[in-house]
């Protein structure tokens, strides 16, 4: 004999039913549920658009401004670094300035050029600066072979003309995020290792290694093993150079300021104009 239920019966059981597929739907919804589907989240307010890094860009952030270094009995040779920031770059202004060297940005990670590349690295170079061109590395993009090659292939390479230097690796503070792209010390050393060997096979030539003491401590582990082959470029904005990363007694090239007279990132070049000279014939 068939039972028969109550009609109010049945609505309380429908609507049970309803509620329980409903927390189902809300449960699969939830992060690392299995099938998800989430939205990443929107970068925290102020982060900088992609491609926009540039040298230094965290260097007054995290070990401050101070005063500009005061006068040296070592002879030393004025230059700049630019990137996209700086646009189409008065180099004449420059020249008379006494600047007479330049580093341009050519590319980041392995998904930006810079717009201005043309008018900036061959505009130094016909002005009578000796040049060459800098990545920004982004080692939580890709690995360090393949920002080498982009790097190469977007306008990074050398030539024994005595007017190129060798290629430059930016790796500091990322303005994107995690300061040391969320890599281990041994994982950053890894990735730098694998860019600086990829550029040597692709040009012959060791790149200079442009960093901070403060980061390299925190975000290598203050790696010494890169001393005796690649030049160091160090960037403090202060009176004095300060200390220098595990294995250089010396730096080739010291970011003093970020406020130059006339345009870009100010520099001076550890000798005189032959000692530039000497770096770009190699």
């Amino acid at each position: 004999m068939p039972v028969h239920r109550s009609g109010t019966t049945g609505r309380s059981f429908a609507t049970a039913a309803g509620a329980l597929l409903a927390s189902l739907a809300l449960l699969l919804t939830l992060p690392g549920a299995a099938g998800a589907t989430t939205t990443p989240a929107d970068p925290p307010a102020g982060t900088p658009a992609r491609g926009s890094a540039h040298m230094g860009m965290g260097v007054i952030a995290h070990d401050g401004q101070g005063g500009l270094p005061r006068g040296n009995r070592v002879v030393q040779t004025e230059g700049v670094d630019v990137s996209g920031h700086q646009g189409n770059v008065n180099w004449a202004s420059l020249w008379n300035s006494g600047v007479k060297w330049a580093y341009v940005k050519a590319t980041e990670g392995n998904y930006y050029k810079n717009p201005y590349f043309t008018q900036q690295y061959n505009g130094s170079y016909n002005i009578g600066m000796i040049r060459g061109a800098y990545h920004f590395g982004t080692p939580n993009d890709s690995s360090g072979a393949n920002q080498a090659n982009y790097f190469v292939d977007g306008g990074g390479g050398w030539s024994r003309d005595g007017k190129t230097l060798p290629g430059v690796l930016d790796i500091e503070w990322n303005p994107y995020g995690e300061q040391c792209y969320s890599k281990t010390p041994a994982q950053m050393v890894a990735w730098i290792r694998d860019f600086l060997n990829t550029y040597k096979a692709r040009t012959g030539r060791d790149a200079v290694i442009y960093t901070a003491t403060s980061w390299w401590k925190t975000c290598t582990g203050n790696y010494a093993g890169f001393g005796t082959t690649n030049p160091l470029w160090i960037a403090r904005y202060n009176t004095t150079i300060g200390e220098l990363p595990a294995g250089w007694g010396f730096q080739t090239i010291w970011q003093y300021t970020s406020t130059g007279p006339i345009v870009g990132d100010h520099n001076r070049f550890n000798g005189a104009l032959d000692r530039v000279q000497a770096l770009a014939n190699g």
